[in-house]
């Protein structure tokens, strides 16, 4: 049975039509609703495309006690074989933009998807976003990850958050501040995990170029003069070069987090391997490259089971079919293993586990 996705009406009887809805959502298989593909039966699995559907679905659940499972494009998650209570996956698809002298802030739903947006934007010459091109996901998933690519990263545009509190019900915005940005990593996965639910993002973007070609080989293909949209295009290009469609041949992208090691351990890393790939950080850090680590152990190609390191990229998992994700895990653990054992650096997974 496939998900309920038409929980969109705001009249007098949104309650009564949601909550029909929410009565046929259930025994629902997500199997095709994660990028990599893993078994999974959930409870129940509604996709509210209202603030007011999604709040009221949240207080039904609320009410009666329900696990909520908040989902997005499913690209970044680990689903179990089963996942009990209620999977909510906003919807909310509306966007607009408002105009502020030299900036434009881009308010957007949480359904929106990440790589539509992304493009949209920048074919109208809008500067911030273009280097995260073809993230997959949806938009509400974005902050949870702090999703980045070629030396940008989401928290440098965002300047706000609408969320739903799960417990209460109630509307909120928080600001940069407040979402506690790190690398891939946020409130969301913190102190916010499980508590609430994102609605809308508020994006700064600059009317002016302001290019970010200092990343990987991004810069021979695009020059600074280059409009906003050719850098995206340039990103696709590059990304389609070295990750596999997940269309195609199931993953989530990358699996592993680029580690962070501080300016004792780099040295340490290079005497013994001078050629290594390292980038610096404000903090003093540097990180290092997981794909590079995971190359040298000669894992590149490896495959277990249904599970395999892709041979184009190091640093992405794929499914070939019929795995689940406890042999998903156990594969993984092999190569943080592998990883530790030569460099002493221990990697970690990039995507969300979710609880049976």
């Amino acid at each position: 049975m496939t998900g309920c996705e038409n929980t969109g009406c705001e009249n007098t009887g949104c309650e009564r039509s949601v909550s029909d809805l929410l009565s046929c959502c259930q025994s629902v298989d997500l199997t095709s609703l994660n990028t990599l593909r893993l078994p999974c039966q959930a409870e129940r699995y509604v996709v509210p495309k209202t603030l007011n559907a999604l709040q009221y679905v949240v207080r039904e659940a609320v009410d009666k006690r329900w696990r909520i499972t908040l989902l997005g494009g499913g690209s970044n998650v680990l689903l179990p074989t089963a996942l009990k209570g209620i999977a909510i996956r906003p919807g909310i698809q509306q966007w607009w933009l408002e105009s502020r002298g030299e900036s434009v802030v881009a308010y957007v739903g949480a359904g929106v998807n990440w790589h539509s947006l992304v493009m949209t934007l920048a074919a109208r010459g809008l500067w911030g976003i273009e280097n995260l091109a073809l993230i997959p996901g949806d938009c509400g998933a974005a902050p949870v990850q702090n999703i980045g690519a070629y030396g940008v990263e989401l928290k440098d545009v965002i300047e706000g958050v609408q969320i739903v509190e799960l417990a209460s019900g109630k509307v909120r915005w928080l600001s940069t501040d407040d979402c506690q940005f790190g690398y891939r990593d946020s409130i969301f996965k913190k102190a916010l995990a499980d508590k609430v639910v994102i609605t809308q993002l508020a994006l700064r973007l600059s009317k002016k170029p302001q290019p970010r070609l200092g990343y990987g080989d991004l810069a021979a293909r695009v020059s600074a003069s280059s409009s906003c949209l050719a850098v995206a295009q340039a990103v696709c290009a590059i990304r389609r070069e070295k990750l596999p469609d997940p269309n195609m041949l199931a993953n989530a992208g990358s699996f592993f987090k680029n580690p962070l090691v501080s300016s004792e351990q780099l040295s340490r890393l290079l005497q013994a391997h001078p050629n290594m790939p390292y980038f610096p950080q404000v903090d003093g850090k540097s990180k290092l490259a997981a794909g590079w680590l995971i190359d040298q152990c000669g894992l590149k190609g490896a495959r277990q089971g249904a599970f395999g390191v892709h041979t184009q990229q190091a640093l992405v998992l794929v499914h070939f079919g019929g795995g689940d994700r406890p042999e998903l895990l156990q594969f993984a653990e092999y190569i943080v293993r592998k990883v530790y054992g030569q460099f002493g650096v221990e990697l970690e997974p990039e995507p969300r586990l979710i609880q049976a």
